[in-house]
C-alpha cells in the first residue's frame, strides 16, 4: 500500500465468517434469556398490582381480530436471529446486538415503571393460530404494552434488511414488515398507543447504534465551554417540559403522548450541546441524515425551518461577497442547484431531497464558536469549489456561522489584510452578521 494511502474502514474489510457467527451466537445465547427474563420479571410485578390502567381509543374496539396474523406475528422471532447471525462484521454483529439491548432495556423499564394492560379477550382459536397463541399466552400475559417491543424490534430488522435487499424482494419485505406491524393490533395483543411509542424507541435505537459511521456517545466528555453548558440546560429543560406535559396530560387524552417526540428531540440536542457535538444530528459529508436522525430530529428541524423562515423572510437568500462566493441562509432545492458548489457548516438541517448540484458539509453547532479543525476544512474547501463555479457558503440563517468561514476565508486568502476590514466587507453587503473565533472585533 503506498505511504499516502488511507486504510480502508474497519467496516469494509472481509472478515472470517465463522469469527462473525461465533460473535453473533454469543450474542443470542446472552439476548436470548436476557429477554425471557426481564420481559417476565416485568409481566409478573405488573400482576402483582392490585390495578394496572389500559389506554384505548374507541374506535379500536373495531378493529377485526384476524386469527391468521398470528403467523407474521410470530415470524419477528425468526427474523431476529437471522439478521443476527447474517452479517458481514462483527461491527455489524455489535450494533445490531446494541439495538436490541436498547430497545429491550428501555421497554422493560418502560413496562415496570408504567405498565398497561390490554383489554380484548381473543376468541378461541384451533389450528396453527391456536397452537401459536396457546405459545405465545405460555409467557406473554397481557401488561408488556407501551412502548410495544415487538414495533420497536420490528423497526430495527425492518431497516436491518432494507440496506440489504432490492428490488421485487426489497418490496416483499416492506409488505410483510407492514403485516407484522399490523398484527399487533389484529391479534388483539396491543392497543394503538403502543405502535408510534415503540416506533419511537426502535428509531432511538438505531439513532444509538448507527450500521455506519461514530457513535452519537462514543468519546463523549461534558464540555468547559460555559454557553455551550448554558445552550444545554436551555434544551435540556425544554425536554423535561414535554415529558412533564406528556405525562399530565395522558390523564386527560392519550394524544399527549404525541409530545414524547419534542421531548427526546430536545433531550437529543441538549447532548449535543453538553459535549458529544454535532455528530448527535449523524450528518454525512454530502449534507444527508441518516433514516433515524431524521424522524427523531423530525420536531426540531421543523422549528428550525421555521426559526430560518422568521428571521430572514425579508431578506435576499444570499448575497454576493467576493469572486463567486456568496453568502446565504439554508438554501432549498432551486437555489442549492444555481450554484456550482454549496458548503454547508449547518448540523442540524438536512440537504434538500431533491437538490442534485455539488454539496459539502461541515457540521458545526449553532451559536457556539465553531471548532478551529472543522473551521479550517471549511475554509480550505472554498478555493478548491471556485474552480468548479460558483460557491454559497450556508449555515440556517447565514448570519453567523457562514459568515466566519467567509471572514476567515477572505483574511486566509489576502482579499482582505486583516479580520477588522473581513467584518467591514461583510458588513457591506447588507447582510447582518455576527462573527466568531476572535473576528467580531471592531473596526
Amino acid at each position: 500500500m503506498p505511504a499516502s494511502a488511507e486504510p480502508p474502514p474497519l467496516s469494509a474489510i472481509a472478515e472470517p465468517y465463522g469469527r462473525v457467527v461465533l460473535r453473533s451466537a454469543l450474542w443470542l445465547a446472552f439476548l436470548a434469556p436476557f429477554f425471557y427474563s426481564t420481559y417476565g420479571f416485568a409481566n409478573w410485578l405488573a400482576s402483582k398490582r392490585l390495578y394496572v390502567g389500559s389506554i384505548v381509543f374507541s374506535w379500536e374496539h373495531h378493529v377485526p381480530f384476524l386469527a391468521w396474523t398470528i403467523v407474521p406475528y410470530w415470524s419477528i422471532n425468526l427474523f431476529y436471529g437471522l439478521s443476527l447471525l447474517l452479517n458481514d462484521t462483527r461491527q455489524g454483529v455489535d450494533r445490531l446486538a446494541g439495538r436490541y439491548l436498547t430497545a429491550q432495556i428501555v421497554a422493560v423499564s418502560c413496562f415496570i415503571l408504567f405498565p398497561l394492560t390490554a383489554t380484548f379477550v381473543r376468541p378461541a382459536t384451533t389450528g396453527l393460530p391456536g397452537f401459536l397463541f396457546a405459545m405465545l399466552g405460555s409467557f406473554d400475559k397481557p401488561f408488556n404494552q407501551a412502548p410495544s417491543l415487538h414495533i420497536a424490534l420490528l423497526v430495527i430488522i425492518w431497516d436491518h434488511w432494507r440496506q440489504r435487499l432490492s428490488g421485487p424482494v426489497l418490496a416483499l419485505w416492506h409488505f410483510w414488515c407492514l403485516l407484522i406491524g399490523a398484527s399487533v393490533l389484529t391479534t388483539w395483543q396491543h392497543h394503538f398507543i403502543d405502535i408510534p411509542t415503540g416506533a419511537l424507541l426502535g428509531f432511538l435505537a438505531l439513532w444509538l447504534f448507527p450500521a455506519e459511521g461514530e457513535l452519537p456517545f462514543a468519546g463523549f466528555c461534558l464540555t468547559a465551554d460555559v454557553k455551550a453548558r448554558r445552550l444545554s440546560l436551555c434544551y435540556a429543560l425544554g425536554a423535561a417540559l414535554a415529558l412533564a406535559g406528556a405525562t399530565v396530560g395522558a390523564f386527560f387524552s392519550a394524544l399527549a403522548f404525541l409530545l414524547l417526540w419534542p421531548a427526546l428531540a430536545l433531550a437529543i440536542v441538549a447532548f449535543g450541546y453538553a459535549g458529544a457535538g454535532p455528530k448527535v444530528f449523524q450528518k454525512t459529508a454530502n449534507g444527508r441524515v441518516s433514516l433515524a436522525s431524521r424522524v427523531l430530529l423530525w420536531p426540531y428541524r421543523l422549528a428550525a425551518r421555521v426559526n430560518v423562515w422568521a428571521w430572514t423572510r425579508k431578506l435576499p437568500p444570499v448575497v454576493a461577497v467576493a469572486d463567486g462566493v456568496f453568502l446565504g441562509r439554508f438554501p432549498d432545492a432551486a437555489e442549492a442547484d444555481s450554484f456550482g458548489t454549496v458548503i454547508d457548516l449547518a448540523a442540524e438541517l438536512e440537504r434538500p431531497r431533491d437538490a442534485m448540484g455539488r454539496w459539502t458539509s461541515f457540521p458545526m453547532l449553532d451559536l457556539l464558536s465553531p471548532p478551529a479543525d472543522t473551521l479550517d476544512k471549511a475554509v480550505e474547501a472554498i478555493e478548491p469549489a471556485r474552480k468548479q463555479g460558483t460557491v454559497l457558503v450556508c449555515c440556517a440563517l447565514g448570519f453567523q456561522r457562514s459568515a466566519s468561514v467567509i471572514a476567515q476565508w477572505l483574511v486566509t486568502s489576502g482579499r482582505s489584510h486583516t479580520p477588522a476590514q473581513a467584518r467591514k466587507r461583510l458588513a457591506a453587503s447588507g447582510r447582518p452578521v455576527h462573527l466568531q473565533v476572535g473576528l467580531d472585533e471592531p473596526a
